[in-house]
């Protein structure tokens, strides 16, 4: 099993920043791959980014270029940076890992970018 706990969302102006927080605790060894989607209202959820434990970084086209997605291995700790910010960024952010050959998910945290 593999808990994730997201923190770091909230209200932001548009071109604004924001780094989001994702701690992993459990069978930690076990998790191939970390990353986050987002969900917008009346959306699908959007795959946003994917780091690997080796460290090897994806971005969604739709964000590339305002984020950067790192890990902190000590800490067990996922981020996701973002910046220059737009209104159509809002959505609550999902913080997910690979683990067990299955996908784990975070509570989400909320990002609303007002303009």
């Amino acid at each position: 099993q593999v808990q994730l706990v997201e923190s770091g969302g909230g209200l932001v102006q548009a071109g604004g920043s924001l780094r989001l927080s994702c701690a992993a605790s459990g069978s930690i060894s076990s998790i191939s791959a970390m990353g986050w989607y987002r969900q917008a209202p009346g959306k699908q959820r959007e795959w946003v980014a994917s780091i690997t434990t080796g460290g090897s970084t994806t971005y969604a086209n739709s964000m590339k270029g305002r984020i950067s997605i790192s890990r902190d291995n000590a800490k067990n700790t996922v981020y996701l940076q973002m910046i220059s910010l737009k209104p159509e960024d809002t959505a609550v952010y999902y913080c997910y890992s690979a683990a067990f050959s299955r996908i784990y998910w975070g509570q989400g945290t909320q990002v609303t970018v007002s303009s």
